[in-house]
């Protein structure tokens, strides 16, 4: 049975969304600040369409008090560009992403660690939409300038490693994604110990290198370790088990476990929609899978309304 591929979903250094929270003296700044803190609590909450309006409007009172080029309006810039991706409103977080990177670029130099993040952040855009050309120079930089400023075995480096390896994987360079996984597996292990939530991404994605080169074994144990952690750390209805829970499904079966990869396809599409929203296009990937493995049993009427649905979704993505 040939189930559709399943790309891996990472962190992205900048998600964190590092605002700058201080008060300032200034009154358009200190509204500007009190209306960050309501958009961080709702991007931790997964409300990214309440926030974007909020983070609108610190942006222009940010701009209009402090001027188009300082730093405190790339920030802003970054943290809407990061709500919008992850409405999956690609188009509109790639201007953003561009205009901050080129904002820190000239207020802060180029090898400043804000610049590190925001290469991040648009490089880590470019691998969702298969832009392979273009995020692996951006993935590269962004690296080089955090191990420049923090060492080589700084838990920073940890999500830079995991994204550019995870493009090289989508690219099928599975020799040079390995050993990037492998490193920041043990910087996450020497800093913050063997159960860590963080170590779920890069066990994912040094899985999803196994899998393709049939190293199944090792991939299933990478996995249900991935699969444990997250729903330990973040909860059964998190994005993040979603993908885990996938992402095994997946490895089964392509080794036709079709028994033990249905239940897991079809809980990762109900996590993903809890998470993301049934409309959100990162919901395409777990509707895609399930489809596929409908498919390959010859159950095309289940697969019919899972394509179709896909199908609503990209159109409506691609139309933003």
């Amino acid at each position: 049975m040939k189930v559709v591929g399943t790309p891996i979903r990472i962190a992205v250094t900048a998600l964190a969304l590092s605002l700058s929270l201080s008060a300032p003296s200034d009154a358009k700044q200190d509204a500007a600040s009190r209306i960050d803190q309501k958009v961080v609590q709702l991007y931790q909450a997964g409300k990214f369409a309440a926030a974007i309006p909020l983070a609108k409007q610190s942006l222009a009172l940010r701009e209009k008090a402090l001027g188009p080029g300082d730093e405190q309006v790339a920030d802003a810039m970054n943290t809407l560009g990061i709500l919008h991706y992850n409405q999956g409103n690609y188009a509109e977080a790639e201007r953003l992403y561009q205009r901050s990177l080129a904002i820190y670029e000239k207020a802060l130099g180029s090898d400043h660690t804000e610049v590190a993040s925001s290469l991040n952040n648009l490089g880590e855009l470019y691998r969702t939409q298969e832009r392979f050309d273009e995020a692996v120079p951006l993935l590269k930089r962004s690296l080089a300038i955090r191990e420049a400023a923090v060492g080589l075995d700084h838990k920073d480096l940890a999500p830079a490693l995991s994204n550019l390896a995870a493009t090289y994987g989508n690219e099928k360079r599975y020799a040079e994604a390995e050993p990037l996984l492998k490193r920041a597996l043990a910087i996450l292990v020497k800093t913050d110990g063997p159960d860590h939530p963080d170590l779920s991404i890069p066990l994912s994605n040094l899985a999803d290198i196994y899998g393709n080169q049939h190293r199944y074994a090792e991939a299933e144990s990478l996995l249900k370790r991935s699969l444990a952690l997250a729903e330990k750390w973040v909860g059964a209805d998190h994005a993040n088990v979603a993908q885990a829970l996938n992402n095994l499904a997946a490895l089964y079966g392509k080794q036709d476990r079709t028994a033990d990869a249905e239940p897991l396809f079809r809980r990762a599409l109900a996590v993903a929609d809890k998470a993301h929203g049934p409309n959100h296009p990162e919901v395409v990937t777990y509707l895609a899978n399930l489809a596929a493995f409908y498919k390959a049993q010859g159950r095309d009427a289940e697969a019919a309304p899972l394509i179709k649905r896909a199908m609503g979704i990209r159109q409506k993505a691609s139309s933003l």
